[in-house]
């Protein structure tokens, strides 16, 4: 049985009277649990009625860069009980978006530093919880953000774990996340045809490394591609990546499965 280990649940995507066809859908290709991920925090109280609702989902709890210039400074109070909810098993999405232009009153350079303040905040919470952390990052060009958040780890890494989720890299761009304990995770971009570096770099990484998500509603793989992305396309991913690693599932299973139960805290 496999993990989608980053979902959103939550999303308007999802109306909340499929959410149970969903997860049986899940359950039938061999997805045994969900994590779903808030991103603001109107939806972090929704994950987590979610995750509350049905046995196999968990939640994360935070806000993403995206979501930052909309954010009040007093966040973390919110966020903070959220968090320590008993289905909360790691702080995000949280991290740093130099893809998207800055809003409308906002320059670059403060809209990129409340960013990173944001993370600093996070790995806090996540280091006085003892909670794992969910890092994205993107950019329009180069690894900026993925460097920057990199370097913020390296202030936390003797205390929090995080996962860089999506990972659309080469291996040689998450050696220093491995070194620093880190791991990364692979969405259906992996099995995309103009992405055979995503599925290099998964036939590359060491047991232990990485996990498999959907990161849905968006990003579904193939044979999926251009519908709704959900959590039982995890399995399409985890076979490609399978293949490409000369493993069959059960064997890739085996060790993203315990990947995941040592990031997560699961017993």
């Amino acid at each position: 049985m496999i993990t989608d280990s980053h979902c959103h649940l939550a999303s308007h995507k999802f109306p909340k009277e499929e959410l149970q066809e969903i997860i049986t859908r899940a359950q039938e290709n061999k997805i045994s649990r969900i994590i779903t991920l808030a991103t603001n925090l109107d939806d972090c109280r929704s994950n987590l009625d979610i995750a509350e609702t049905f046995s196999s989902v968990y939640a994360c709890i935070g806000i993403h860069p995206c979501d930052v210039h909309e954010t009040a400074d007093d966040y973390m109070l919110s966020l903070k009980e959220h968090a320590g909810h008993p289905r909360c098993v790691a702080i995000g999405e949280t991290g740093l978006d130099y893809f998207h232009p800055a809003p409308e009153g906002w320059t670059e350079n403060d809209y990129h530093q409340r960013q990173r303040q944001f993370l600093r905040d996070h790995f806090e919470l996540a280091a006085k919880l003892e909670k794992n952390i969910v890092i994205h990052t993107r950019d329009r060009s180069g690894e900026a953000s993925l460097s920057d958040a990199i370097a913020i780890y390296s202030e936390y890494a003797h205390k929090v774990r995080a996962v860089f989720h999506c990972w659309p890299y080469d291996l040689d761009a998450a050696l220093p996340i491995f070194e620093l304990g880190g791991i990364i995770s692979f969405t259906g971009v992996a099995t995309f045809k103009n992405a055979t570096q995503v599925l290099e770099t998964a036939k590359l990484c060491p047991e232990g490394s990485f996990m498999v998500e959907t990161d849905s509603p968006y990003l579904a793989p193939v044979p999926h591609r251009g519908k709704r992305n959900e959590p039982a396309f995890t399995r399409d991913t985890a076979e490609a990546i399978a293949t490409a690693r000369g493993e069959n599932l059960d064997q890739l299973a085996i060790h993203t499965e315990q990947t995941v139960n040592d990031f997560f805290k699961f017993t």
